[in-house]
């Protein structure tokens, strides 16, 4: 049950409580009111005809000795009392009146019908007015439920952008109650987390900027050293440190959202196959690329193969083999046999400098979060599961409709003539042999 519903609720129920009570003690205090006033009345005709009766005046509106009084009413005129008393039994409720004279009982008695009709008059009147309170509780609840189920569900919508990294999110201010509270300390969080990013990836971003100069100059010098063994782990480490400098680099310019894509109508399957043979020797080996239905995607292709180069290198490091890649329309997915996704990333997502273990503990953790900012860049979506088979499933859908692909012999679209070339992996992507995501098959 929604907090809307609960407000409404409980300010009908308040409502409705006030309205019983309220009506209760109207009813009770009429029905004294009512009593008193018949009970005055007739007492006061009955000492009038106690008088007449004494001075030897009969006006012959007395009952003498009845046989009919009220028992309570008897027992009080035998011990010389003068009392009223209202007989509610029968189908007509009666209004006694008796004393003792002379040794007769004297006694009045009148219906008490009117009464109890304005009795029941007023308590339609009270329940009608319930109701109508009632309901009108009813609707000042839900008006006021719904207005801080706005605001709270506006609050909770802005508050769920912020978590997902869209740290320029923020609450509307307004008012003075414990949501405008909220809405501050939620707004200086946000300001103070958007702040220590902002630090954090100033700061790395520097490093990698300030090591580019280096790290390449000692690519160089490793290229000049003569052949060795030696001379081929330096060479080796050279390439790794630039693959990492590179890949912070990237991570850098997708944190700031100022990337733009290239776009162009492409064949997924081709982009999936090209990819998947530039890997080569045992990765390529590793890899099956099955097409369930190909399709056209208006998208960056390099961007497309940085994506699937990480997730096929994740899955190699992290995963197991055979590694396969689906190709459904616009829908790309990459499956490995491992043991799966850590539940912190599927739960939070990628997160950088936090790698999801595997059997050599190495790696940044920048795979995953590259291929994530990449599929921002293109307006796609990457979500990552870990299927009921077992192993690790990441699931990439482009954000343009996908069209079916002409079939064999038909002229392609004019974008794909002529078809390219065969080419090397992208710039920014890790070499898949020397990388961070260096397959190791298993």
């Amino acid at each position: 049950m929604g907090l809307r519903a609960k407000i409404g609720m409980a300010i009908a129920a308040t409502a409705a409580v006030v309205a019983v009570l309220i009506g209760v003690l109207v009813h009770n205090r009429t029905v004294d009111a009512q009593f008193d006033l018949a009970a005055e009345s007739i007492d006061g005709r009955l000492q009038s005809l106690v008088q007449d009766r004494a001075a030897g005046i009969d006006t012959g509106r007395a009952i003498i000795d009845p046989p009919d009084l009220p028992g309570p009413l008897k027992d009080a005129v035998a011990h010389g009392k003068r009392g009223v008393y209202l007989e509610p039994d029968g189908p007509k409720p009666h209004l006694w009146a008796a004393t003792e004279l002379g040794g007769e009982v004297i006694a009045l008695k009148r219906p008490y019908v009117r009464e109890r009709e304005t009795l029941r008059s007023l308590d339609r009147v009270l329940w009608l007015s319930g109701i109508a309170g009632t309901a009108l509780g009813c609707v000042v609840g839900l008006l006021v439920a719904r207005r801080l189920g706005r605001r709270l569900t506006s609050s909770a919508v802005t508050a769920q952008r912020i978590a997902e990294g869209d740290l320029t999110a923020r609450l509307p201010r307004g008012g003075k109650d414990e949501i405008a509270q909220l809405t501050t300390a939620v707004n200086t969080m946000a300001d103070a987390l958007a702040a220590r990013l902002q630090a954090e990836r100033d700061v790395t971003a520097n490093i990698a900027h300030e090591l580019r100069t280096p790290v390449a100059g000692l690519v160089a010098a490793a290229g000049l050293l003569p052949p060795s063994r030696p001379t081929e782990l330096v060479q080796d480490r050279a390439q790794r440190v630039r693959g990492l400098m590179e890949d912070v680099l990237e991570v850098a310019r997708l944190d700031a959202r100022t990337e733009e894509a290239d776009t162009e109508l492409r064949p997924l399957a081709e982009l999936a196959r090209r990819t998947v043979a530039a890997l080569g020797g045992a990765a390529g080996a590793g890899v099956e690329v099955r097409i369930l239905s190909d399709g056209l995607v208006e998208t960056d292709p390099r961007r497309v193969e940085r994506i699937l180069v990480n997730l096929i290198g994740n899955a190699l490091r992290h995963g197991a083999t055979p590694v396969t890649v689906e190709i459904e329309r616009g829908i790309l997915r990459v499956r490995d046999s491992g043991p799966g996704f850590p539940e912190a990333l599927l739960a939070h997502g990628p997160q950088r400098f936090r790698t999801g273990g595997g059997s050599d503990g190495q790696g940044l953790g920048l795979g995953l979060t590259i291929a994530s900012g990449q599929a921002r860049v293109l307006g796609g979506r990457l979500t990552f599961a870990n299927p009921e088979g077992g192993g690790a499933e990441a699931h990439w859908t482009s954000a343009t409709p996908s069209p079916t692909a002409p079939p064999p012999g038909a002229r392609p679209p004019k974008a794909l003539l002529p078809p390219p070339p065969p080419t090397a992996l992208p710039p920014t992507a890790p070499d898949m042999r020397t990388g961070p995501f260096a397959p190791r098959v298993v």
